[in-house]
């Protein structure tokens, strides 16, 4: 299967992501906003989401069915793009995409039609990457809406990663734990510093991830940390909104279900 592999090495400092329109102004992005945008993210499954939006499709972390994914399964879309945070069975199985979408699966600057993606390098695990190596978050807007997906990220961020990840309107974060994604506890902590407008977890155990070898916690642990947040189980495995859905005073968090 053919791949277009496009790597791009950006700037990682601060002054430089200024610098280069990395991190859009307030303003720059309010003019680019139209009420008709619409944003509809389709959760397959572990960290793997669907986005739609913006004439553009982007699927973000595709899996082979092994581990904790051994119970899910990957429906035959057809993304234009493709986003890896690592090349680990559990998050970077772009062998298993129908078509030949283009794939970034680096940190740095990339752009397709039109629409730029933002790859930040986080620590895979609690030992600075010494076991796992390197994650890739992955920053961008899409219908409107500026979407930041943490994919497995372990670690404590570094002061500048805390400013430049700060203030998405949807942060997609690991809940569940394990060796190499954010535990409940670690989870709250990133949302109560990254403040984004919403909230959606990713990365734990459900009844189809529910196998003896998969050691996530469920996503009722973190729940229960963040009660003073509005939580809602959406009951569905898409949710379709615009940036008009997010200008709300306070975080909330929105649970997605795994439909096979």
């Amino acid at each position: 299967m053919k791949r277009r592999q496009l790597i791009r090495y950006g700037g990682s400092g601060l002054v430089m992501a200024i610098a280069t329109g990395l991190i859009p102004r307030r303003s720059s992005l309010a003019q680019a906003e139209s009420s008709s945008e619409s944003l509809t993210i389709q959760y397959l499954g572990h960290t793997c989401f669907l986005f739609t939006g913006s004439g553009l499709s982007v699927l973000v972390n595709p899996y082979e069915s092994v581990g904790c994914t051994a119970g899910y399964t990957l429906p035959d879309v057809r993304p234009d793009l493709v986003l890896t945070s690592s090349f680990l069975l559990d998050e970077g199985a772009i062998d298993v995409v129908s078509g030949d979408p283009d794939v970034f699966s680096d940190r740095g600057s990339h752009q397709i039609k039109g629409v730029k993606f933002q790859g930040y390098s986080l620590p895979h695990d609690r030992e600075g990457g010494r076991r796992f190596g390197q994650n890739v978050a992955w920053r961008w807007t899409q219908g409107g809406v500026d979407i930041l997906h943490l994919g497995g990220a372990a670690a404590p961020m570094a002061t500048e990663n805390k400013i430049l990840l700060s203030g998405a309107d949807i942060l997609l974060t690991p809940v569940g734990g394990g060796l190499k994604a954010y535990s409940p506890e670690e989870a709250q902590q990133t949302v109560k510093i990254l403040k984004p407008k919403m909230v959606i977890p990713t990365h734990y155990r459900t009844d189809a991830s529910n196998k003896e070898n998969c050691a996530l916690a469920s996503v009722d642990e973190f729940l229960t940390l963040v009660q003073d947040l509005e939580t809602t189980q959406v009951g569905s495995d898409r949710l379709t909104l615009k940036k008009s859905d997010l200008n709300r005073d306070r975080t909330f968090v929105r649970v997605l279900e795994y439909t096979s």
